[in-house]
């Protein structure tokens, strides 16, 4: 396999790609729940609040795998990679406190 085809099937890996997925998931969650019930304040967080601390932990074991996986092959398109994974992690968080400071 040549190193242009290494470098081109980084994200073609299911570690790469997956917690990005499931931070879009979660982002998308918080929309539709503000879409739909708009900004609520309440004691009991409620369904969509657990799933959204579900998707946004279970990012971390994924994202550690690929660290752990291409970190050491390809550092440069694997920090890019994770890069990309912690700034897609930290937008559904974001829009829920600014939702919060509402």
């Amino acid at each position: 396999m040549n190193a242009n085809s290494e470098n081109n099937s980084l994200f073609k890996q299911p570690s790469a790609w997956i917690p990005l997925v499931m931070s879009f998931a979660a982002l998308a969650m918080i929309l539709v729940h503000v879409a739909i019930f708009g900004v609520t304040h309440s004691e009991d967080e409620g369904l969509a609040a657990h799933l959204f601390q579900l998707i946004m932990i279970a990012q971390l074991p994924v994202g550690g795998y690929f660290a752990i996986r291409w970190l050491p092959k390809q550092p440069k398109q694997a920090m890019i990679v994770l890069a990309l994974q912690a700034i897609a992690w930290i937008i559904p968080i974001a829009t829920i406190m600014y939702f919060e400071g509402l």
